[in-house]
């Protein structure tokens, strides 16, 4: 039976280039491990919602200090998504010690990792690996707890200042680049007078790419929610009718 977007399973995306050479979404590095990633998602039935990347990071430094890594902790524990994809281990790092520590912390947060070759590296019969990862399950406890409170404060100081802060993201603060291209599409065409309907919308978005953050395409609802708000700064329609 073939997959829908409908039954696919969220997943994230981590990438890593140890050179400052292959940096950039259009170096040889990320593109094959972006490829990798993606292949496998649409072959096994997962969604990526979102990717991180640490750049020009070497295989041996700390994965708990790479930037990339932490946002995605953060995000991990801000959106609940389990299951995280590499192109293969070595995206963590190419010492074992290192490799290890940056999977068992992700076990820890209850997160499934899977290479773009099909293999869980979360599944392990290796005595040594189990041992490692118990014991990293304390620090994984305390990095949780840390990000939980760090996430609260940030939400207490936007608060404070009379931002939004309770309640899920609007479509306009959390993907202007949709919000920007279901506007778009919901234009009268000029030249026929004709107006897409929400349901049309979305299955235009979806032919595109643009899912929501279960893998499926969005409710006519939302569209007509996405339409309705107003755009975010800097976003802006990717096309016109008159192209």
């Amino acid at each position: 039976m073939a997959i829908t977007n409908k039954n696919r399973v969220p997943a994230l995306a981590y990438y890593r280039t140890s050179s400052a050479a292959n940096v950039g979404a259009d170096k040889d590095s990320e593109k094959r491990q972006r490829a990798a990633v993606e292949g496998f998602a649409k072959r096994a039935g997962y969604s990526v919602v979102d990717e991180f990347r640490d750049e020009a990071v070497s295989g041996k430094d700390p994965i708990e200090g790479r930037r990339g890594f932490k946002a995605l902790l953060e995000r991990i524990v801000g959106n609940h998504v389990r299951v995280v994809i590499v192109e293969d281990a070595s995206r963590f790092a190419r010492h074992l010690m290192t490799q290890e520590a940056g999977i068992a912390l992700l076990v820890g947060f209850g997160v499934r990792v899977l290479t773009a070759n099909g293999d869980d590296l979360t599944d392990s019969d290796d005595e040594f690996r189990v041992a490692m990862r118990q014991i990293m399950g304390v620090f994984s406890q305390l990095e949780r707890t840390r990000l939980v409170k760090k996430l609260k404060v940030a939400r207490d100081r936007k608060r404070a200042k009379g931002h939004k802060v309770e309640g899920r993201k609007s479509h306009a603060e959390a993907r202007p680049d949709v919000v920007a291209e279901a506007k778009r599409l919901r234009r009268i065409n000029p030249r026929t007078g004709e107006q897409l309907s929400f349901q049309r919308i979305s299955k235009h978005l979806a032919a595109m790419g643009y899912l929501n953050e279960n893998g499926r395409p969005f409710n006519p609802k939302s569209i007509m929610m996405m339409v309705e708000q107003r755009l975010e700064k800097g976003a802006v329609p990717t096309s016109d009718f008159s192209k």
